[in-house]
């Protein structure tokens, strides 16, 4: 009987996480807030990608603030035309993103324009539509 009730703490124990992992809850897909400043750092990673960017704080203009920004995975941006070196530390960036809902600098990715006017996106553009082009 412990072995059995063991084991299905353990399978819970490593289920468990995996779909809070995925939940969706965090963000408030309600809201968009646009970041305006600078890669801190680029992470190209499973199961998700990430971005700080330092963005001066809105009452503070002389301090900034890291923002975490939360991507999909590699695979997926690769399909999207990402590459792992399209931004790196130093570039200036306007990240747009559905924020926590907790109101910590953190959100998840809807898009991004680099300094040089291209657009990122998390998926490849729909075949007939202007961003296919």
């Amino acid at each position: 009987m412990k072995k059995v009730l063991w084991s299905a703490v353990m399978a819970v124990a490593i289920v468990a996480p995996a779909f809070a992992h995925h939940s969706p809850a965090a963000f408030d897909r309600t809201k968009k807030v646009t970041l305006v400043g600078t890669v801190k750092e680029f992470r190209w990673q499973n199961p998700h990608t990430w971005i700080e960017v330092e963005v001066p704080d809105e009452k503070d203009k002389g301090k900034l603030v890291v923002w975490g920004v939360e991507l999909t995975s590699p695979t997926y941006l690769i399909r999207a035309g990402w590459k792992s070196n399209i931004i790196k530390p130093g570039d200036k960036v306007t990240v747009v993103v559905n924020p926590v809902r907790s109101g910590e600098p953190s959100g998840i990715f809807v898009s991004m324009m680099l300094a040089d006017g291209r657009e990122l996106l998390e998926r490849p553009a729909r075949l007939g539509t202007p961003e296919s082009k």
